[in-house]
Order: C-alpha cells, then sequence, then structure tokens
C-alpha cells in the first residue's frame, strides 16, 4: 500500500523541463535512425538521453527525500522508506 500524501515539490518546473528537453532529444534520436545515420553517432545520442534521463531521477530523488520522506518519518510513516529503497532499485537497474 502506498502512503498517501501531497507530491508538490521544490523542483517540479525543473524536473518537467528537464523530460521536456530529453523526449525532444529523443525524437530526434528517432529520426536520425529513421534517416538512416551513422550508428554510432545514434549510440551516442542515446547515451546522452540516457544521463539526461538518469540526471532527472537524481533530481526526483532528492526532492523526494527532502519533501516526502522527511514528512512520512515525522510521521511514522516507515513505509515510504521501503518504498524508496524499492523504487530506487527499480530506477538503477
Amino acid at each position: 500500500m502506498e502512503h498517501q500524501h501531497s507530491h508538490s515539490h521544490e523542483h517540479t518546473k525543473e524536473v518537467t523541463n528537464r523530460l521536456a528537453r530529453a523526449i525532444g532529444h529523443l525524437q530526434k534520436v528517432k529520426k536520425m535512425v529513421e534517416d538512416g545515420e551513422d550508428c554510432s553517432e545514434v549510440l551516442i545520442q542515446l547515451a546522452a538521453v540516457k544521463s539526461a534521463i538518469n540526471n532527472t531521477g537524481k533530481v526526483i530523488i532528492k526532492d523526494h527525500i527532502d519533501h516526502c520522506i522527511v514528512h512520512a518519518v515525522e510521521d511514522g510513516d516507515t513505509e515510504a522508506l521501503d518504498e524508496l529503497a524499492s523504487a530506487i532499485d527499480k530506477f538503477i537497474k
């Protein structure tokens, strides 16, 4: 069962901007593939997209810890820590 609390975060605008850029970049990579561009260049651009997504995830994790987890611990919600650990495990696979 997931803990219930508000999910307003300090970095929401930053995260949505980062995601928009990553989506745009990924669309450009798709076009590269459709246009038959060099596979090495496609792989380099995919690596850049992966890095952008990973860095966005780090911002989300930090925001979650700084806000949701702090509040959950203050409220005695230890389940939130288990959920965070599980989410991090899935994120870093």
